[in-house]
């Protein structure tokens, strides 16, 4: 499994849409193949930065499944007018995982 991490920056003023638009975006994504979760964070330092978080089960159920699309197409035409500066995406895989005693 891989950590799919994404620095989203939306104008301040459109945060709400936003927030409002991942609602419906959210439902394009966790229906793809490869999809294990998601969580969306925001920033409290700075404002209009999020932290988007996806756990896939492979870089490719990502980079060739959702962003080669009709999916993705529609995930972007509902997020990418909110976009205030190009996501910064990474993928990540874990190398250690604690919880709370």
């Amino acid at each position: 499994m891989i950590l799919e991490v994404a620095v989203l920056t939306i104008a301040p003023a459109h945060k709400t849409q936003f927030e409002s638009a991942f609602t419906e975006a959210r439902k394009l994504i966790s229906a793809m193949p490869g999809f294990v979760s998601h969580q969306l964070h925001r920033c409290i330092e700075t404002d209009g930065r999020y932290l988007l978080l996806v756990q896939w089960l492979t870089v490719e159920h990502h980079m060739v499944g959702f962003r080669g699309s009709l999916q993705f197409q529609q995930w972007r035409a509902l997020l990418g007018p909110f976009f205030s500066a190009p996501p910064a995406v990474e993928h990540y895989l874990a190398v250690s995982k604690g919880d709370a005693q």
